[in-house]
């Protein structure tokens, strides 16, 4: 059985955080202060030093207010803070949870190229986040484990993916299916979410998440764990990859502007035009801050689900319009590892829904001649009056 893994750092485990419960050590747990002294009778020395010597009444931590914050990065295997999108979580049944979550309103990389809305895989990197945090917060898989995720099912609604003048709140209900439920931990299981904005759907998701230990996980995935020689080359979007042959790519045709993929800045580009209709090489930008957060081994699956984007964006649209088309629907499938020192090609073909003539795009990619990634993605182009009610806010 072969498998993509998600992102993975084998993190220290977090120190733990103050809760405000009264148990820690930072609770006042002196005597009562004592009476207040008149003012006219303190002593010239309090008055030349400023030094006040009067007890403090303890704060009772059950009167302070509970704040927001995120969850610790490592439980979702995230290097960078401003990534962490998960905000809370409760236990609301026996495989039941609630978190809250909240998405920025000008991220750097998830937001569509007109500046309206949230991009629809932001949901996707969501429901991965909430995968993986249960898993360690709440299932008692530890830190250091690794998680492979078979497949993905998405449903968006772009009406309620439009950015607002504050950052956008999100409640999520998430139920988790273990596939083998008399195991002591639950390491393969299918998790199913739904986020809400302001009680209105947002987004629907499933992924199936399998949790591998670190001895098992370098035993899978030897030899490819060892650390890569620095071999890179340049592609024709001006960017640099991670071990993709140069055999074949000088008389690539030149890559399209940005928006012919969904974006708007160079080194958000994934693919490379071969010679081949439909057909793209892989490249990303190995540095790119938000696809690659922290170092793989492999391919990471948010960069396999870009590049399904980026292909159905540029094959069912090849003439960029004013309104971009937003993702509605993707059913993606890793079927093994995607490397970084071997060429992968992705290749689409188009059918339409003849009920109401939208268009689901089918993605593969190819390495080494095998099949290592399946999806299908199908778009939505906002009306105006969508547009219309964005830019009233």
């Amino acid at each position: 059985m072969t498998l993509l893994t998600v992102h993975q750092d084998n993190h220290p485990t977090p120190a733990t955080t103050a809760t405000g419960t009264g148990t820690g050590t930072g609770t006042a747990t002196g005597p009562h202060p004592a009476a207040e002294p008149d003012p006219a009778t303190q002593t010239s020395t309090e008055t030349k030093t400023g030094t006040d010597t009067r007890a403090k009444t303890p704060v009772d931590p059950a009167r302070m207010p509970r704040l927001t914050t995120t969850v610790p990065r490592e439980y979702v295997h995230r290097s960078t803070l401003a990534e962490v999108f998960l905000t809370g979580c409760e236990q609301t049944g026996n495989t039941h949870y609630t978190l809250t979550a909240q998405w920025p309103r000008a991220h750097t990389f998830f937001t569509t190229p007109d500046g309206t809305h949230h991009h629809p895989l932001q949901a996707a990197e969501t429901i991965r986040q909430t995968g993986i945090y249960l898993a360690h917060a709440e299932l008692g898989i530890p830190l250091g484990h690794h998680f492979l995720m078979r497949n993905l099912h998405l449903t968006t609604h772009p009406q309620h993916l439009t950015i607002g003048p504050t950052p956008t709140d999100l409640t999520l209900t998430a139920t988790y299916t273990p596939h083998h439920p008399h195991t002591k931990r639950p390491t393969d299981f299918t998790m199913h979410i739904t986020i809400t904005r302001n009680g209105h759907p947002t987004a629907t998701g499933t992924g199936r998440f399998t949790c591998l230990t670190p001895t098992t996980y370098q035993r899978l995935r030897h030899p490819h764990t060892t650390t890569p020689t620095n071999t890179t080359s340049t592609t024709a979007a001006g960017t640099t990859a991670i071990g993709t042959s140069t055999a074949g790519t000088q008389h690539q045709p030149p890559n399209p502007p940005p928006t012919h993929y969904g974006r708007t800045l160079p080194h958000d580009i994934v693919l490379t035009p071969t010679p081949h209709p439909h057909t793209w090489q892989l490249t990303p930008n190995p540095h790119h801050p938000i696809l690659f957060d922290h170092t793989t081994d492999h391919i990471p699956g948010m960069v396999l689900l870009e590049a399904a984007h980026q292909a159905a964006t540029a094959h069912t649209h090849p003439t960029p319009t004013t309104h971009p088309t937003h993702p509605t629907t993707l059913h993606a499938t890793f079927h093994h590892y995607t490397e970084h020192h071997t060429p992968t090609y992705i290749t689409t073909h188009t059918n339409t829904n003849t009920n109401d003539q939208t268009p689901t795009t089918h993605i593969t990619a190819h390495q080494n001649n095998t099949t290592v990634f399946t999806a299908q993605l199908t778009t939505h182009t906002p009306t105006d009056t969508t547009h219309k009610n964005v830019s009233s806010r």
